[in-house]
């Protein structure tokens, strides 16, 4: 059972939810939307890499909404340490695998320490590629990246929170990725689809910024041919791309290994997120979706589950009050608990379950939507889509990613069995990492 402690935390929680969930009942549509809420704790963004070895920065991508990213970058010049990860799953009390076999972990390998300007420096980093005639790994490095939705019930939370920005640095130094953290609009101002089109359209962001970099590089490497042809079409690049071309990706992200990370309704976001990407084929490219991590789904349908019966009174997100974020979130025409966006198990669904990616689902023995999140699960390891379920004991809805609950052994534990698994369809050195 979850500590006293955390039980308490969870009552004065619910009772401050409820509050605000009903304060927002009469709240005005706004297609522009909003990101974030005034009452919620924000970490600035820092663009200098802290002690951490991870910088960070913020930048709004559409004009016409508030959808805004926050880029977390580990140092491109900062060693990287071996690997703590440890083999938790039949070690550990507290967890239980639902998926044959375990996962085995390896060590990555150090680059060279030596620095382009020094590593330290007190400027904040820019990410400009080098000179030409300047070779140094540091800036041929390639980083996968890791598009992360936070949760908050569709209504709440943000991606500038305490709380995310301490997750996502968490994942970026376990696994040596870029992450990036997407602030969709949030509901009831922005009701659905708005946070999930705010998903896709990240999607289609990131494939324009692949395409500018390849197009600025591709000139710069060019070798001969009419210096005043070059000229023009450098200038094109530049008075097009210079504004939008997003440094840090052109200098060190690998578009081809993106996997998507939900957290609660950001899950259900993800699995939206994959579909439409299988849909959009090369259109897309570069970008690949390599696999993707559910944790906690906020998953519900009009046929309730054994634990939506037996843990409906849980803690921390009951469902009393899910059902309510659901109902702020859905416009009134479209409220049905087996909305596509509410339910990944309704008949008929696009794209078939074969073509989904890889998918990690991460549940906890005390919240209520676990079964349903169990149940899609099973039914893509019955289309042979790789598709383990992580069960932690003792644990509560968001155990992993809540402010209160960020450091224990059971939210650090995840992170790292997350990562242990990632690392499987991230690897530039083949499947090493298998069960």
């Amino acid at each position: 059972m979850p500590s006293v402690a955390v039980k308490l935390y969870s009552v004065f929680f619910k009772l401050l939810l409820k509050h605000r969930l009903q304060s927002r009942v009469d709240a005005a549509a706004d297609e522009f939307g909003i990101t974030s809420r005034p009452e919620e704790s924000t970490a600035p963004a820092n663009p200098l890499f802290a002690a951490d070895g991870v910088a960070t920065k913020d930048i709004h991508i559409d004009p016409l909404t508030s959808l805004s990213l926050r880029i977390f970058l580990p140092d491109p010049f900062h060693e990287a340490r071996p690997t703590s990860i440890k083999t938790t799953f039949s070690s550990n009390p507290d967890l239980s695998l639902r998926a044959n076999g375990l996962f085995a972990g390896a060590s990555t390998v150090a680059p060279d320490r030596r620095s382009y300007e020094g590593p330290g420096s007190a400027a904040a980093y820019r990410g400009y590629l080098p000179s030409p005639g300047i070779r140094h790994h540091a800036f041929s490095r390639r980083l996968p990246v890791i598009l992360q939705f936070h949760g908050g019930g569709f209504v709440s939370g943000s991606n500038t929170s305490t709380a995310n920005d301490l997750f996502c640095r968490r994942i970026v130094k376990l696994l040596d990725v870029i992450v990036i953290a997407v602030g969709y609009r949030l509901a009831p101002e922005s009701r659905y689809p708005a946070a999930f089109d705010d998903g896709i359209n990240v999607l289609h962001w990131l494939a324009k910024q692949a395409n500018l970099a390849e197009c600025k590089r591709s000139i710069g490497n060019h070798r001969g041919g009419d210096a005043r042809k070059m000229d023009t079409q450098r200038h094109i690049v530049d008075a097009f791309g210079a504004a939008t071309l997003e440094p840090w990706l052109a200098a060190h992200a690998d578009l081809s290994r993106c996997v998507l990370l939900g957290v609660s309704c950001g899950a259900n976001i993800a699995d939206f997120v994959a579909r439409k990407a299988f849909e959009a084929g090369k259109l897309l490219d570069p970008v690949k979706i390599v696999a993707q991590v559910l944790m906690y789904p906020f998953f519900i349908g009009n046929a309730p589950t054994q634990s939506e019966i037996k843990l409906a009174n849980s803690y921390f997100f009951d469902k009393t009050m899910c059902i309510l974020a659901w109902k702020l979130f859905l416009p009134e025409e479209e409220f049905n608990f087996d909305h596509p966006a509410a339910n990944p198990l309704i008949p008929g669904r696009q794209p078939p379950l074969k073509f989904m990616p890889p998918t990690l689902t991460v549940v906890a023995e005390h919240d209520w939507m676990r079964d349903r999140a169990i149940a899609y699960s099973e039914e893509l390891r019955k289309v042979n889509v790789d598709a383990p379920v992580l069960e932690y004991k003792d644990t509560v809805h968001e155990f992993a990613t809540l402010d209160m609950l960020l450091k224990t052994p059971q939210a650090q534990a995840c992170a790292e069995d997350i990562a242990i698994w990632v690392k499987k369809y991230i690897s530039t050195r083949g499947h090493e990492f298998s069960y």
